[in-house]
């Protein structure tokens, strides 16, 4: 679907000034000749200085409110997790297009909320997860819809992070940037949510749904953080629509020397199996009647980044695109199983997801 604004340059305001606004989305979007970044919206007076002083963004503001009154076309929203439903929400009731971080809500009727307002407005929902962009995630994606391995039957996904400091409440593991604030928001759970799954299970899992197409339908999960007052290991066991099932883990204590995050998922089917490993850079499938494939690949195809989602953000809203590959809907399956998993670590039981 195109969302063309009919118009050359596209006004784009920030609310809230978190490492991947500053590291990645702002020197993005001002790199473009067709955006211009009118404004940032952030409590913190140290944030709305530094942003100044780093990027020359003179509308600068504690309440968002204000933000969404200027002539904006889109809003990127990069504040802590508990507040992204509040403030997407306002931005879509305002007739803003919205790009809002992971995890996109904290709850799935929230997240739901907000895709049927953004369909029934006609705007751009997009949550950036940045391995959908990657050639090597495509790829299998191509291979997986061509039916390569046949019906989905089991999948294995397990994510990898170096973020025990962060959940311990102390200062950020590694450097982006020049960005120097520690983001003690994440160990704290009445603002995060929880840890490693809201934070990183939130990538892990839309790639693993957005890949293979499944539908949550129940969960069963454990979870502990030893010494943290969120939890940094995650063992889910999910099931789908269909009857496929899936073991989802997530570790968010790799040590800060690993040079990469682990992410690799394997897919097996009434035909065959697809791999994808994105930190040893490997794509398989390995089918029934030997017909197999390998990709070729060079050394950082595996890298996350995240140019593609924030630049196909602004190429739909101008029309010069047409697929979102990180649409709201998968950020809300994606929060609607997570959400079922810390559900069923209050309840000691299976969950259904809602």
């Amino acid at each position: 679907m195109t969302f063309s604004q009919a118009k050359s340059i596209l006004n784009v305001g920030f609310i809230g000034a978190g490492n991947w606004a500053e590291y990645n989305h702002i020197p993005l979007l001002l790199a473009r000749t067709d955006v211009k970044v009118v404004g940032l919206a952030t409590p913190t007076q140290k944030s709305r200085d530094r942003v100044r002083e780093r990027f020359g963004i003179s509308f600068l503001t504690a309440d968002y409110h204000d933000l969404l009154n200027e002539p904006i076309d889109a809003v990127v929203i990069s504040s802590p997790h508990g507040f992204h439903y509040e403030q997407a929400l306002a931005s879509l009731q305002a007739g803003k297009h919205v790009l809002v971080e992971k995890p996109m809500t904290l709850y799935a009727r929230e997240a739901w909320e907000l895709v049927e307002l953004a369909n029934q407005k006609g705007l751009v929902l997009m949550v950036p997860t940045g391995w959908h962009y990657n050639s090597m995630v495509i790829a299998a994606r191509e291979k997986l819809l061509a039916g390569r391995i046949g019906k989905i039957e089991y999948v294995v996904c397990h994510m990898g992070s170096a973020l025990r400091s962060l959940y311990m409440g102390q200062s950020w593991p590694y450097t982006l940037d020049n960005i120097p604030d520690p983001k003690l928001y994440y160990s704290d759970p009445k603002i995060s949510g929880g840890g490693q799954g809201y934070s990183q299970l939130s990538h892990s899992v839309a790639l693993m749904l957005w890949l293979t197409g499944l539908q949550a339908s129940e969960v069963f999960a454990y979870m502990s953080g030893p010494g943290a007052p969120v939890e940094m290991y995650d063992a889910l066991v999910a099931k789908f629509e269909g009857g496929a099932i899936a073991t989802i883990s997530g570790a968010g204590t790799q040590p800060p020397s690993r040079p990469k995050h682990e992410m690799d998922l394997h897919i097996y089917g009434s035909e065959g199996e697809l791999s994808i490993d994105l930190d040893r850079e490997r794509l398989d499938v390995i089918r029934n009647d030997g017909e197999n494939f390998h990709l070729d690949v060079k050394p950082g195809d595996g890298d996350y980044t995240c140019d593609g989602p924030v630049n196909r953000f602004v190429d739909l809203i101008l029309g010069k695109s047409s697929e979102n590959l990180s649409p709201g809907e998968i950020g809300a399956r994606t929060i609607e199983l997570i959400e079922a998993a810390y559900r069923s670590v209050a309840s000691h039981q299976p969950e259904t997801v809602r």
